[in-house]
């Protein structure tokens, strides 16, 4: 299972709303071990996509370089790296909202 398949699988349990302390806790702490995966992803995928678009600026106007290395599947891995590892760190701060005010109940339940 992938990375990307793995998160995807994080939030889909997510949101069918069967969340539960254990859950929460483990998703945590799954999640917190991919954001460095998706962080060697993002730097690898960003690279290649500054190596595309130093050859377009090489050919011509920045403004179009730029739109025509912005067309390039080297800019959309590196867009979805990005945009995957904006995601797996909203998810943590839910997981973490979530186990913290689970701790304030139980603290306040005393």
């Amino acid at each position: 299972m992938s990375v990307r398949e793995r998160i995807a699988a994080i939030q889909r349990e997510i949101l069918s709303g069967a969340v539960t302390p254990d859950h929460a806790r483990q998703w945590l702490m799954s999640l917190t071990a991919l954001l460095g995966k998706v962080h060697d992803e993002q730097r690898i995928a960003d690279h290649e996509y500054k190596l595309v678009l130093l050859e377009c600026l090489q050919e011509g106007a920045a403004n179009r370089a730029k739109i025509r290395a912005e067309v390039t599947t080297q800019y959309q891995r590196a867009r979805e790296a990005k945009d995957t590892a904006d995601l797996v760190i909203e998810m943590i701060r839910s997981c973490k909202v979530f186990t913290r005010s689970l701790d304030e109940e139980m603290r306040l339940s005393r």
